[in-house]
């Protein structure tokens, strides 16, 4: 399991979906206050769906079709929450005063990428086992 080489983008989503989002900052506030992802409640709880979503891709690696299907879902949990982060910068662009995006809205972008790279190893794997079928 963790020698495969999907196992360990897919650490590395669960990390970048439970650990990074609350030590770096989303965005910053018209006062000066950096909000994190403990300070607003969908989004802490979307990247700990997407941290469970990454486990469980690891736990179905036994099913290689099934995990194939988490990580799309997974995907496209972090598109909407990628969403919601585009529409939360062109709200806090139109303030008076202005407020800083954080390096945090990227994490999403991130995820993706590692659940694309993770789905192509899985694809890759599965076409070795279908071929080596095909000669017994």
């Amino acid at each position: 399991m963790i020698q495969r080489i999907q196992t360990l983008y897919l650490i590395v989503v669960i990390l970048l979906g439970a650990v990074v989002p609350f030590f770096v900052n989303l965005w910053s506030d018209a006062k000066g206050n950096e909000i994190f992802a403990e300070n607003e409640v969908f989004v802490s709880i979307a990247f700990y769906a997407v941290a469970v979503l990454g486990l469980l891709g690891i736990v179905l690696f036994k099913n290689r079709q099934n995990q194939f299907v988490v990580n799309r879902l997974n995907m496209i949990l972090n598109l909407f929450l990628l969403g919601f982060f585009v529409y939360r910068s062109l709200n806090l662009s139109g303030e008076t005063l202005v407020s800083e995006k954080g390096i945090g809205m990227l994490i999403p972008v991130f995820s993706i990428v590692f659940l694309v790279l993770a789905n192509r190893a899985i694809k890759k794997d599965e076409d070795l086992v279908k071929s080596v079928d095909r000669l017994r």
